[in-house]
């Protein structure tokens, strides 16, 4: 979870960028983040993600295309958006307007007509350059903090060439670097990365492999070995976020901390426990996914606390 101010990533805020190199796909740059690294730093989180947890708090960053959401609350269903799109993916119901998400190109044509302003596209292509333009912003704020850029998402590994050339051109201004990733990539990818990061920012969510395939469609083990080679590499923080009725007891978190120590060599101390909260539920209605996200009710200060006093002793 990171917080400050955002720069939302639609195609019309991006310049067109002469440099030659790789491209990606950008959903947001979080400017002012406290909580991705050392120092005020920037966030950019890229779409795509090759997991698809039932928790996910950001679901628009599951796919790699760029995505039209909704908001039904100030939507009239009058039908502009129908009449400009070139291959007629919205359609009205009853439930009002809705689109063929497995049609749609993610133009953004619906998005210049609609009168109430009740749609937003998620995602554009960036160069490195674009990133770095708004990314060099706050190059004084780093400077003084001990900051830099962090590289979320979704899985910036799932955009290789991408997140590489934009961690050369991050060390080469002399920003400190870091990647929060899900450690589901083939071990050449990550290592090549590894050369240009200083802080790895590791997802584990819990070390069942038939609990995690079964939570997030795929299994763990590369997701440990990964983490077993990271820590012998590069120093690295381990992120557990909590999921009620999943992960969130003391005997999976005991569990997570006895893996932390004795095969990563990292103390408890490494691990940073994230709570639960609600506030990505809205956004699965806006995607027409409501029916994949089960009602989950947060933890209490309490057992948050009691969680955290484990990662202490």
């Amino acid at each position: 979870m990171v917080h400050g101010s955002s720069f939302i990533v639609h195609r019309s805020s991006v310049n067109v960028s002469e440099t030659q190199g790789a491209r990606g796909i950008i959903f947001n740059i979080q400017r002012y983040s406290i909580h991705d690294g050392p120092g005020i730093r920037t966030t950019v989180f890229f779409k795509g993600c090759p997991l698809k947890c039932f928790w996910c708090q950001n679901p628009e960053s599951q796919e790699t295309r760029p995505e039209v959401l909704i908001n039904r609350s100030v939507c009239s269903s009058c039908g502009r958006c129908i009449d400009v799109c070139p291959i007629r993916v919205n359609l009205l119901s009853e439930r009002g307007m809705i689109i063929d998400r497995e049609k749609c190109l993610g133009c953004g044509k619906c998005i210049e007509v609609c009168p109430a302003q009740g749609r937003t596209l998620v995602g554009a292509e960036m160069s490195v350059d674009d990133v770095m333009d708004e990314v060099l912003r706050d190059k004084v704020f780093y400077e003084n903090s001990g900051g830099g850029i962090t590289l979320s998402g979704g899985e910036p590994i799932m955009q290789p060439d991408f997140a590489l050339q934009l961690l050369q051109k991050a060390k080469a201004e002399g920003l400190h670097t870091a990647i929060e990733t899900c450690g589901l990539a083939l071990w050449p990818t990550m290592e090549g990365l590894l050369h240009h990061t200083d802080l790895i920012l590791y997802d584990i969510k819990c070390l069942d492999p038939i609990r995690h395939r079964k939570a997030t469609g795929k299994p763990n083990r590369l997701v440990l070995e990964n983490a077993r080679r990271i820590a012998r590499a590069k120093p690295m923080r381990i992120r557990v976020p909590l999921v009620p009725g999943f992960n969130d007891s003391v005997e999976e978190i005991r569990a997570i901390i006895e893996f932390v120590e004795r095969d990563l060599c990292l103390s408890p101390a490494d691990i940073d426990l994230l709570p639960y909260n609600r506030l990505g539920e809205g956004k699965y209605e806006r995607l027409d996914r409501e029916s994949e996200r089960p009602f989950l009710e947060p933890q209490s200060e309490e057992q948050v606390r009691m969680l955290e006093l484990l990662c202490r002793t």
